[in-house]
């Protein structure tokens, strides 16, 4: 009966005492939350409560396991397995107390300089997620590695592990080349603010923002809301247009091709008008110009600003619609038009300067004949 009311008792007792302290921490942390809503450290304490109460479960349990002599048999298989859960449960806490105080801190950071710098808090925001990936992947290893510690064979072949270390070092890094060139490219893109979280790029041509950086691949947003993956690397090695850098403030271009008579000082006034009326436009520019002709038509240029690229879109499709279709209802004659009369072919020359009829009657003469129905000069 002792051996059966035994193991109840000390894994009954780890479970309530478990919960007892799991409750009057987390009843602490929400406390502490609704005192100070200025900052979310104690709210995002709270998410690490499960590998906390594994924490200590896994520590109660197996502190009290040797005393109690608890299958005695089996003991060393069970106590490495709480060691292990030990180990991984802390690991896992570890990795959300540094994630909670991270997060604190870009969030204190954001907040004041969010309205004087945006390009910097998408900059910063870069940093802290690649950080965090860089801190799990460290806190990670250094858990596998004391799991694996925790096997007495691993002991004793520890030292020729760390002898063949650098030799396995360069096979791997000789392997990896493609993927380590990634992670450096990854470093690189973080600290040396080439791109960011949230700017607008175009790559291969494609239009996007940019909604994930890791050490190894980036993912971009496009328009249509298709993701486009690629390796980080390519940002180091090729060009490419990022709309966010320095100022998101961008200038746009709407062309039209219309007929030469179209009334061009009309429309710097309309232009005028439509961008009064569209909230998108940031007040600082517009301009409308005449920049190229051909034989049919007149190309004409508007240039118009905006605050960032989301809104220069928005301003170039409403100029470009509001201007075609004014031009429709007020000027139709300015529209571009297809010339489909019949080519008049120009008189012969005559060889003294001056052309000729189809009759050979000089054109400049022909004027003073009278017609032989009416006697009179023609006009």
């Amino acid at each position: 009966m002792e051996n059966l009311l035994r193991p109840l008792i000390v894994v009954g007792g780890s479970v309530v005492l478990t919960l007892v302290i799991g409750w009057a921490t987390d009843f602490l942390l929400r406390k502490a939350d609704e005192r100070h809503h200025e900052t979310p450290l104690w709210g995002l304490l709270r998410r690490g409560r499960i590998p906390y109460m594994i924490v200590l479960f896994a520590a109660l349990l197996r502190g009290s396991y040797d005393e109690a002599d608890l299958l005695e048999s089996r003991a060393d298989g069970v106590g490495r397995t709480l060691t292990l859960i030990l180990i991984g449960s802390a690991a896992w806490l570890v990795i959300r107390i540094a994630a909670a105080i991270v997060e604190t801190s870009y969030s204190r950071y954001a907040n004041a300089r969010v309205h004087r710098d945006p390009a910097r808090v998408r900059r910063v925001r870069t940093q802290v997620t690649l950080i965090m990936r860089v801190v799990s992947a460290v806190v990670g290893v250094v858990a596998a590695a004391t799991m694996l510690l925790t096997f007495p064979a691993f002991r004793a072949a520890g030292a020729s592990l760390l002898a063949s270390a650098g030799i396995l070092g360069i096979v791997a890094g000789v392997a990896a080349q493609s993927t380590l060139s990634n992670m450096f490219a990854g470093f690189q893109i973080a600290f040396g603010d080439m791109v960011r979280i949230g700017d607008t790029v175009v790559v291969d041509g494609e239009w996007g923002t940019v909604e994930e950086i890791t050490l190894t691949f980036l993912t971009v947003r496009t328009w249509d809301e298709r993701r486009i993956t690629m390796p980080v690397s390519y940002f180091t090695s090729k060009p490419f247009e990022n709309w966010s850098r320095g100022t998101p403030q961008m200038t746009g271009i709407v062309f039209w091709h219309l007929d030469h008579s179209a009334p061009v000082e009309a429309m710097r006034d309309k232009l005028r008008d439509i961008l009064r009326e569209c909230p998108a436009w940031d007040g600082r520019a517009y301009n409308l110009s005449v920049t190229d002709t051909t034989p049919n038509t007149m190309q004409v240029r508007a240039l118009v600003t905006a605050k960032d690229a989301d809104d220069i879109w928005t301003v170039r499709v409403t100029v470009r619609e509001q201007m075609i279709g004014w031009l429709a209802d007020e000027h139709p004659y300015a529209l571009p038009r297809v010339n489909t009369a019949d080519a008049v072919l120009p008189p012969p020359y005559s060889g003294n300067g001056h052309r000729s009829s189809p009759d050979g009657v000089p054109a400049q003469q022909r004027r003073y004949h009278g017609n032989h129905n009416s006697g009179r000069p023609e006009r």
